[in-house]
């Protein structure tokens, strides 16, 4: 396996630890894939030589992340811990957390708060009028920030300049019939949300779902994450989220600028 390459004159190149880095590619690779796995499919799956694969493998079974019956390998619970430490040390979700909880309690509805990874949002915290956590998006959930508001709105503190090859480069599959994938009027569509300061996609990023965004800014303006609230499009119209839920999200968002880092 060759040596992965680093940029030239990244003074840290000679600090990365490779094995580390495939460590930690192997584990990604349980989440693009059902039930256990086995050592040949892993190591196909993340690039790596079957005897590299299978040293790795046996470390972090002896870590406990994964347990093997010795032809299948799968995670084990202890893996969460990795995620619980993100959670438990995110100042953003430390301050968030309360206007989430009381936004959901105000509105009735589950609201969510999301961070930009990659091209990709993942929701890293949310609220809920009854703490009843059967319904909605999870912790964890990932999905394109091209379509959704809570990505859209965090999109929208790059400069169009960079916004757009930005948009051309990023893979934008059709999720919805209603899914906008042409970068210009993605462009337009995000230039068009910084003017509001708010984002709604209407079943861009599932079927029946649409969802209100605004971003979260710190003390210097800086937009560091993004509330949203959503609703099936039967029950809830797009006025509603507007009239409604907006005001209650801007609110919450402003509350917090000053106390983030």
């Amino acid at each position: 396996m060759p040596k992965l390459k680093r940029p030239d004159g990244d003074e840290r190149a000679t600090d990365f630890v490779e094995a580390l880095d495939r460590g930690l590619r192997l584990l990604q690779m349980f989440g693009t894939m059902s039930g256990p796995v086995t050592l040949s499919d892993l190591a196909r799956a993340a690039e790596l030589p079957r005897a590299t694969a299978r040293r790795i493998l046996f470390t972090l079974e002896r870590a406990g992340y994964v347990a093997s019956d010795g032809k299948l390998f799968k995670l084990t619970p202890h893996v969460l811990t990795l995620a619980s430490s993100y959670l438990r040390s995110s100042h953003v979700v430390t301050v968030l957390q309360p206007v989430l909880d009381r936004v959901a309690t105000a509105a009735q509805e589950i609201s969510s708060l999301a961070v930009l990874d990659g091209d990709d949002v993942i929701f890293i915290a949310r609220g809920s009028p009854a703490r009843v956590f059967s319904a909605g998006i999870d912790i964890g959930y990932r999905l394109p920030a091209f379509c959704t508001s809570v990505g859209r709105a965090m999109l929208s503190q790059i400069d169009d300049s960079e916004l757009m090859p930005r948009l051309a480069a990023m893979r934008r599959e059709a999720m919805t019939p209603h899914t906008v994938t042409d970068p210009q009027s993605l462009l337009e569509a995000i230039a068009a949300d910084r003017a509001k300061g708010y984002s709604l996609v209407d079943r861009e990023a599932e079927p029946h779902f649409r969802s209100i965004s605004v971003p979260v800014r710190r003390y210097d303006n800086a937009i560091v994450a993004a509330i949203n609230m959503g609703a099936h499009v039967d029950r809830v119209p797009a006025t509603e989220l507007i009239d409604r839920f907006l005001p209650l999200l801007r609110d919450g968002a402003e509350s917090v600028r000053l106390a983030l880092l």
